[in-house]
């Protein structure tokens, strides 16, 4: 298989180069997948760089979120058969084909793509478990989605509208506004301008936003804008910076201060039914039309040797949405 492998650390997406390994074999309980997209992410650019908190020991395969059709399976392996379409995620997705066990796949859903599946197992279920199990989202409620033109928040917006949220996205330019409104929110305010907050209140008539989903780290502005008994999901750094919030502010408002890492909920056997129940809830957004997905379409990657270029494309924050590769079968030229 042809697979982008990482021997040592490297300064940036263009030292990565795509080699010829052997096929993996599935373990008993696992698939053999033929890879047909895979999506970035910016842990993607730490992890390549040596500076995420994942590190796996030398060598290993870059990437994390795929889809693609079973080609085998393990003796004990018995929900997915070979030819079934499935999309998942494990270390391991810049690659032609990748073995994986049953609990971390999900069947790609109807009328979805392997491009649309392939970006869905991170953000889906960060953004559904942050406002509807940790936040509580109902009909009703004010939700500011920032960065609202990425990958989590683009779920977050159209989540918070299917239960009924009224939704204020922030981005920062005229492109990346207009992305935002195309997925659902309400209204869209540049950030990039300082006077935001001000817009916020000014939109919810001084009332302020029930709901701050905050993947950036923008929460000590964000307590400007914020109603009585606020919520503010901490979902994330993008901005780079961990903030130290002036706690007053967050007792004279009865805020909470709700922090969502999702990647632990698989790992712990107590969070089994809640993982369940948002795949459950994910799944049923799909079928009912209330979830589209949110690939990129601003460019194609197609073939593992655009990785480089679509990460440096994430990194730089030219696109929107989930970047997705395209992984051609062998003999093919593209999807």
């Amino acid at each position: 298989m042809k697979a982008i492998q990482v021997s040592a650390y490297v300064n940036g997406p263009e030292d990565l180069k795509v080699t010829e390994l052997p096929d993996p074999i599935p373990a008993p309980g696992e698939y053999l997948i033929q890879i047909r997209a895979s999506a970035a992410n910016f842990f993607d650019l730490l992890q390549i760089r040596g500076k995420y908190q994942n590190q796996p020991p030398f060598p290993w395969i870059s990437g994390t979120e795929f889809a693609g059709t079973v080609i085998a399976a393990g003796s004990s392996a018995k929900r997915f058969k070979v030819g079934d379409r499935v999309f998942g995620a494990k270390q391991g997705a810049y690659a032609t084909k990748i073995c994986a066990a049953e609990p971390l796949l999900h069947p790609v859903p109807e009328r979805w793509g392997f491009d649309d599946a392939a970006g869905l197992y991170v953000t889906a279920p960060t953004s559904y478990q942050g406002l509807v199990g940790r936040a509580g989202v109902k009909k009703g409620d004010w939700v500011l989605v920032h960065a609202g033109a990425g990958g989590v928040s683009l779920a977050a917006i159209q989540i918070a509208k299917y239960f009924g949220a009224k939704v204020i996205a922030t981005a920062s330019s005229h492109e990346k506004l207009g992305i935002c409104k195309k997925f659902g929110a309400d209204y869209a305010i540049d950030y990039s301008k300082g006077t935001w907050s001000k817009s916020v209140l000014e939109i919810t008539n001084g009332k302020g936003v029930d709901i701050v989903y905050d993947p950036v780290g923008l929460v000590e502005q964000s307590l400007k804008c914020i109603a009585w008994n606020g919520r503010i999901l901490i979902v994330g750094f993008a901005g780079g910076k961990i903030e130290k919030v002036a706690m007053n502010r967050v007792l004279l408002k009865n805020v909470s201060l709700v922090g969502l890492h999702w990647g632990r909920y698989p790992e712990i056997q107590s969070e089994k039914r809640t993982v369940e129940d948002v795949w459950s809830g994910i799944l049923g957004m799909i079928k009912d039309g209330g979830f589209k997905p949110t690939v990129y379409r601003g460019e194609e990657f197609v073939g593992l040797e655009s990785v480089p270029r679509a990460l440096k494309a994430l990194g730089a924050r030219e696109t929107w949405g989930k970047v997705v590769i395209s992984v051609p079968k062998e003999g093919e030229s593209r999807l």
